[in-house]
Formats: structure tokens, C-alpha cells, sequence
């Protein structure tokens, strides 16, 4: 890199303020690309959004999506998400709401990477993937899947915006898969 790369490097790095980055580094996006700038976390690393303890036990998992702009049951919702490592890192992404406990919803991440492709690797990790298909929460239209082993709560407000509703029957699917694997 020459001498005035480097210098408008450093200049695009002072003036594009740190946000939530993938695991290569880049700054992430709703969609799973990369982007100039990316939105800061909220205050409190995750924005609150936290791991399920203790089972599923007093969740409700039912099927409520409804038009009022509000994360429901069944939807697809965008949060900013921890890493696993529990660093203070995370990422900006997409999750399924599979249902609600008190007052807070009770989430499971979606991923385009196909993980088909490395399940001895994931399995061996402890993580469980499960097939969704394509929806309107991914703008390029890319088949999805859903990580059943993590349960994530989100508290009010944690869920930023709306993305689509998963139908009936896939939402079951899921919501099977994951009672089978937390039991309840």
C-alpha cells in the first residue's frame, strides 16, 4: 500500500466509528454482508440479549405473528447478538422468534451459511442447525438455516425492526426440533 493509501485509511478509520464487526473483522450488516459503517451496538453489549438457562420451562411456543409492527411469535426479527465466546463482540443479525417468556421473547439465530456442508465440526462443537428455507427476511434470497442448540432472550425493545413471518408448518417444524432437543 502506498504511502497515501495508508493515510486515507487512517483518515475512513477516524471518521467511520466502530460497530458491531463479523468474525473476519469487516463491519456487519442486516444481510450478512459487509458495509462502509455499520450501526453502533446498543449501550449495553447485546443490547441485553442474553443465553436461556434452566430449559423451556414457563415459554410459550405458539405461532402469533401479527401486522402492528411489534416482534411477535413466529416472525423474524433483527438484534444485535453476542458471540458465543461471551467477549463482548457480537453481531447484528437475524432471529426467529419461537416464542415468549413473561415478558420477553425467547429467540433463535438464523444463518445463510450452509452447515450442511460441516456438521461433524458443529455437531462436535455442540451446535444444531436446522433447514428453514428462503423468506423475506433475507434481501438476496438466500435459504437460511436456524441454530436450534442456542436459545436467546430478548429483552423489550431488543429486537429492532421487523423483517418477515415464517409459515405455520416451518415454525412447527422448528419449534418441534428444538422441544426435542431443550425437552418441554
Amino acid at each position: 500500500m502506498t504511502g497515501l493509501g495508508r493515510r486515507l485509511t487512517r483518515l475512513l478509520r477516524a471518521l467511520v466509528p466502530p460497530g458491531p464487526r463479523t468474525a473476519a473483522g469487516r463491519r456487519a450488516v442486516p444481510d450478512g454482508g459487509t458495509a462502509r459503517r455499520a450501526p453502533a451496538p446498543p449501550p449495553t453489549a447485546g443490547g441485553g440479549v442474553r443465553d436461556l438457562t434452566g430449559g423451556l420451562a414457563g415459554t410459550d411456543l405458539e405461532h402469533r405473528p401479527r401486522e402492528d409492527g411489534r416482534p411477535d411469535p413466529g416472525e423474524v426479527v433483527w438484534a444485535w447478538v453476542p458471540f458465543d465466546e461471551g467477549d463482548g463482540r457480537g453481531k447484528d443479525r437475524p432471529l426467529l422468534v419461537v416464542g415468549r417468556r413473561g415478558g420477553e421473547l425467547v429467540g433463535l439465530m438464523l444463518s445463510s451459511q450452509d452447515h450442511d456442508r460441516d456438521a461433524a465440526d458443529e455437531a462436535r462443537h455442540g451446535r444444531s442447525w436446522m433447514d428453514v428455507g428462503r423468506g423475506g427476511w433475507d434481501s438476496r434470497g438466500r435459504s437460511s438455516e436456524v441454530r436450534l442448540d442456542r436459545l436467546l432472550l430478548l429483552p423489550p425493545g431488543a429486537a429492532r425492526r421487523e423483517g418477515a413471518a415464517l409459515d405455520r408448518r416451518r415454525f412447527d417444524e422448528v419449534v418441534a426440533a428444538v422441544r426435542e432437543l431443550h425437552g418441554g
